[in-house]
């Protein structure tokens, strides 16, 4: 890692900033209500677990586990022993685990024996299963590794220490609008990933709050976990979400529900002002990056569709793209100049800086990255994935309200194949929506492959497939 301005703080951290307070107060409710002392107590005897297995200070650990009681007693777990985390998403199929697996070499693997999960369950009941791997210690001193969008190809394996989780965490006290203590949030956004795990997790734990997690990911099951609380009550989801909810013609009155912030892209107009006028609260929308987490926000809606940056951070416009000011590279390995350089993180987005308000607007991505229901998906890997199978000679991967990909196939080979594949090589959400076959590629007179949908489409006419997750 490039870059020297990160510190990392002793294990002791995890005691003092988000397992404090009373014993008795209710800090999670995952199906039923955990205390402080019972997640306490859960969290000492993974420790117990975990350093059976191995896992030492300075040690590392991959945890490959749903939504769970289990991950955050693993993950608190993991951080009090001094170890490094690394988290995968339970999503992704054996082959990308195991291409992470030999990314990161972790020297302990954490993955649910068995599950109670089941498609659109928004937590697990899960036993865990703790293996050892043939990995190595900890290269930094970080305490989470995140892959920005997947695990294979060319995705970005993002490390953040204690000392920047905790400054997040103080971050988020910091904006108006976050929930206090004594509310309550009910999370509908993945612990795996920066939103769910800092402004869902590690936020609610500091500031005491609940964390609710609903037991389904429907709309009925979304609503009715938020009218069965007794405190006011903040949802934090993603623009999926959003359009969800958005769609109930006439949901229960919720009393308690006091707004809703969304991380993401911006809302469009009409799901806006939909949520809006069916709820009768406020709708916030927070603008951030897995490198460093919150960065700009408007939680009441005034300024929309500009945020404000986050105390304590510096956004600036560089060439028409935002860049971050952040001390040290996020990344792990050779840092690419185009992405952190100087004490500046560049966010690929696009966007404007007001001089005079400091208010940002966000135009959408510079790169390959989109966002699918909420999920990050890097173009690049898919289309590396499409085009590393036997049976495909080119590939192009493109998005615009889905993925697709224009695909050349080797002589003999059936789009059939290709489908087999890719079920077993990339995620639901990461899989093209729709395949097209065609002859031949266009290319640039150097020889690049060319990516605009609109020279694709004027192409030959292709034979579509359209594939189902």
């Amino acid at each position: 890692m490039t870059g020297g301005g990160y510190l990392q703080l002793d294990p002791e951290w995890v005691d003092e900033v988000l397992l404090a307070g009373a014993a008795d107060d209710v800090c999670l409710y995952l199906g039923e209500p955990v205390s402080r002392a019972e997640l306490r107590r859960l969290v000492a005897g993974r420790r117990q677990v975990l350093a059976g297995a191995g896992l030492r200070r300075g040690g590392s650990v991959a945890l490959c586990l749903p939504p769970s009681l289990a991950f955050i007693a693993n993950l608190l777990a993991s951080w009090q022993l001094g170890a490094q985390a690394s988290l995968l998403d339970h999503r992704l199929t054996q082959y990308e685990v195991d291409a992470a697996l030999q990314r990161l070499l972790p020297q302990v693997v954490v993955t649910a024996g068995s599950s109670g999960s089941a498609p659109l369950r928004g937590f697990a009941d899960i036993s865990e299963q703790v293996s050892t791997y043939p990995g190595r210690p900890a290269a930094t001193p970080h305490a989470v590794i995140q892959l920005s969008s997947g695990s294979t190809g060319p995705s970005k394996i993002i490390a953040r220490d204690a000392a920047s989780l905790v400054a997040e965490v103080r971050r988020y006290t910091q904006i108006d609008g976050v929930p206090r203590g004594g509310e309550r949030i009910v999370s509908l956004a993945s612990m795996v990933h920066v939103l769910g795990l800092v402004g869902g997790l590690l936020y609610s734990l500091h500031a005491q709050l609940t964390l609710t997690i609903p037991a389904r990911m429907t709309a009925d099951g979304i609503l009715s976990t938020v009218g069965s609380g007794s405190q006011p009550t903040t949802l934090l989801g993603v623009p999926f979400h959003i359009e969800l909810l958005a769609s109930v013609l006439n949901p229960p009155k919720l009393p308690l529900l006091t707004g809703m912030t969304t991380g993401g892209e911006l809302v469009r107009a009409d799901v806006y002002t939909g949520f809006v006028d069916r709820y009768g609260v406020r709708l916030g929308n927070m603008y951030g990056m897995t490198e460093v987490g919150v960065i700009a926000t408007d939680l009441f809606g005034v300024n929309r569709p500009a945020v404000l940056p986050a105390p304590g951070l510096t956004v600036r416009e560089e060439d028409g793209e935002l860049h971050i000011s952040l001390p040290a590279s996020p990344y792990l390995g050779e840092t690419d100049p185009d992405r952190w350089s100087d004490g500046w993180l560049h966010t690929k987005d696009a966007g404007r800086v007001d001089p005079e308000t400091g208010l940002v607007r966000i135009f959408g991505r510079r790169d390959s990255q989109v966002s699918v229901g909420g999920l990050k998906v890097d173009l690049t890997e898919v289309e590396h994935t499409l085009a590393a199978l036997p049976e495909v000679a080119e590939a192009v991967v493109v998005h615009e309200a889905a993925i697709e990909a224009y695909l050349v196939l080797t002589p003999g080979a059936e789009v059939s194949a290709v489908e087999r594949e890719i079920t077993t090589r990339l995620a639901g959400y990461k899989r093209p929506r729709r395949l097209h076959v065609v002859d031949k590629l266009p290319r640039t007179a150097t020889g690049k492959l060319v990516r605009d949908r609109t020279v694709l489409r004027a192409g030959p006419t292709p034979v579509e497939r359209k594939h189902r997750p």
